[in-house]
């Protein structure tokens, strides 16, 4: 009697996980817990005139559009003089205080041309990401991005 018991309590948890309304609808780019953050007084970046590092570009969502979550997150990254982006030298920061690390949680996303998550999870409220990489002649640059969330 234990046997068809158990394998009727599996079979349904695996239903309810499979059920569309279930389901969770993106992954988790920021937390609420995070958002509820002090704003970060880093949010300001010093930018030199001449730049031979990768160039970072915010394709999706537009940085005007205010968006609701989940959202579409497509960043580009362009490398210059012949070079190629370093994936592994991809970095991601939530800037609060204190800054959250979001690496992990989009290193999985990461191809040498950018990031390409279809459903990204964020709280409602304007985020300002700083993305930093590296091209593989060791140049450096860093972008932000902003996501203006709305319920």
């Amino acid at each position: 009697m234990r046997a068809p018991t158990s394998l009727l309590l599996f079979g349904g948890f695996w239903l309810t996980l499979l059920q569309p309304g279930n389901s969770a609808a993106g992954e988790i780019l920021i937390t609420d817990a995070e958002a509820g953050l002090p704003a970060s007084a880093d949010a300001a970046l010093s930018q030199r005139a001449l730049t031979r590092g990768p160039a970072v570009e915010q394709v999706a969502p537009n940085p005007d559009a205010r968006v609701t979550s989940p959202l579409p997150l497509k960043i580009k990254f362009t490398a210059r003089n012949n070079t190629s982006i370093d994936p592994n030298s991809v970095k991601i920061t939530y800037l609060r205080s204190p800054n959250v690390d979001l690496t992990t949680r989009i290193k999985s996303h990461v191809t040498a041309d950018g990031i390409e998550i279809s459903q990204a999870e964020a709280p409602p409220g304007m985020h300002v990401l700083r993305i930093e990489l590296r091209d593989t002649q060791g140049r450096t640059s860093t972008g932000t991005i902003t996501l203006s969330v709305v319920k």
